[in-house]
């Protein structure tokens, strides 16, 4: 073997190091896209554990995950750990959950990003996915029924929040609780600028 080929060996695996040392640190993100049946995500339960095969997915094991989600048993501010959260590229959104739901957090179009380190289009992107489903009001706990703590994807609907920080609704620039949505099936959260996406939090 070369010295040349040695060399382009040992550059290649410290490259790998480095990306999964970055990747490990990983804790906050936007899921890149719906399990499947709008606001119906299997409950809580199902949520989290969506949030856990997407991370694993991306390499990012040894985890606790938490989907920023409210219903009617816990407040999303209450199951998403202690912070400090910093996302697919290592950058922090909030240091601890009263700088998150505070005006000093991070949380901006092109720090919310998936599992993979993708920018989720916002408002002005065609589609437009910015509507990130929370069922929260801005601190954090339960606004109106969630879509039956999700389970439905039909009747009723969610608070959403604007992940790009810019749109329509009481709250336009709140990341966590900008309005409802107009239902709990993907076509229904698809026609005000969603796609059933919602935010993922290590809690360790």
């Amino acid at each position: 073997m070369t010295i040349r080929a040695i060399l382009a060996i040992a550059l290649s695996l410290t490259g790998a190091s480095v990306a999964q040392a970055q990747d490990a640190g990983m804790s906050f993100f936007i899921t890149s896209a719906n399990p499947g049946n709008g606001a119906d995500l299997g409950g809580l339960e199902g949520a989290d554990a969506y949030c856990t095969s997407l991370a694993e997915a991306a390499g990012v094991s040894g985890k606790t995950w938490a989907a920023y989600l409210s219903s009617s048993a816990e407040n999303a501010r209450n199951r998403i750990g202690a912070g400090p959260w910093a996302n697919a590229n290592g950058v922090v959104v909030a240091v601890n959950v009263d700088d998150l739901h505070s005006e000093n957090n991070n949380v901006t179009k092109e720090t919310s990003i998936s599992e993979s380190g993708d920018v989720i289009n916002g408002r002005g992107d065609n589609p437009n996915r910015h509507d990130i489903l929370t069922g929260s009001n801005l601190d954090g706990m339960l606004e109106g029924n969630a879509c039956d703590d999700w389970t439905s994807s039909g009747e009723g609907s969610a608070m959403v929040g604007h992940h790009d920080r810019t749109g329509g609704g009481d709250h336009p620039t709140a990341w966590n609780s900008a309005h409802p949505s107009r239902g709990c099936s993907m076509e229904a959260l698809q026609g005000t600028g969603g796609d059933g996406l919602f935010y993922c939090f290590a809690t360790n």
